[in-house]
């Protein structure tokens, strides 16, 4: 996301990090201003761990980027490097996230603790012209409500395990995953003005997707998709 020319990247899955770096027309990265990782799972965070190795071998004199992230995530990017925390702490100063309010740049951010196998946040950073919220992976609760309250984009997963026949059954009894139809919910009850469906499970239909929000949702949907530039004014 991008705002009065400060960036922030919010997660690091597969394959992000080419795009990414293709964006800022810099093979180190050159550009970020921070990054924010809402868990530690790989398909959230693996491409830090290229970012990491770009700013090592092609930039090691520039600053740290701020990473806000909750714990376990840099000791996985460090344990890809054979343990050493040192140099991944050189590349990245790590911000222990969830944590209240903070400022980064022009934007204010906000993140919750959400539901999920591992610790996961919600991330929702504002300024006067605009709001954006992102789950990162959650079941349902009544927080998002509050994370998306007003957004002029929600970003929701709607994985949709359901719409698999014959998928795993979840290993807990508690639901840590949204489907469509719970992201249509959330964005209504946070009074958002747009909606983002993100987080498809492998071979979702995701038309179906939004049309399972859109009975619960009023407003816009959107569907994430590789390249995709959303204007937010």
């Amino acid at each position: 996301m991008e705002h009065d020319s400060y960036r922030v990247v919010l997660d690091l899955g597969y394959g992000t990090l080419p795009r990414l770096l293709e964006l800022l027309d810099s093979t180190v990265g050159d550009g970020i201003d921070a990054v924010v990782i809402s868990h530690r799972h790989a398909d959230h965070m693996i491409d830090l761990h290229g970012l990491f190795r770009a700013r090592w071998y092609g930039r090691r004199t520039a600053p740290s980027i701020p990473l806000y992230a909750p714990p376990g995530v840099l000791e996985l990017v460090a344990g890809l490097e054979e343990g050493d925390a040192d140099a991944v702490r050189h590349v990245f100063d790590w911000r222990e996230i969830p944590c209240g309010a903070t400022g980064l740049g022009p934007l204010h951010v906000e993140t919750w603790a959400l539901p999920h196998f591992v610790p996961n946040v919600g991330v929702r950073l504002s300024c006067p012209d605009f709001t954006v919220a992102y789950t990162g992976d959650t079941g349902p609760t009544p927080a998002l409500a509050e994370l998306g309250k007003d957004a002029d984009l929600f970003i929701v997963e709607a994985t949709s395990r359901d719409q698999q026949q014959g998928s795993q059954p979840s290993y807990t009894p508690e639901r840590l995953l949204l489907t469509a139809r719970d992201a249509g919910v959330a964005a209504t009850a946070a009074g958002a003005r747009r909606l983002m469906l993100t987080h498809f499970w492998p071979g979702n239909d995701r038309e179906l997707s939004r049309a399972e929000a859109a009975a619960e949702f009023d407003g816009e949907i959107l569907i994430a998709e590789e390249g995709m530039v959303v204007a937010l004014d």
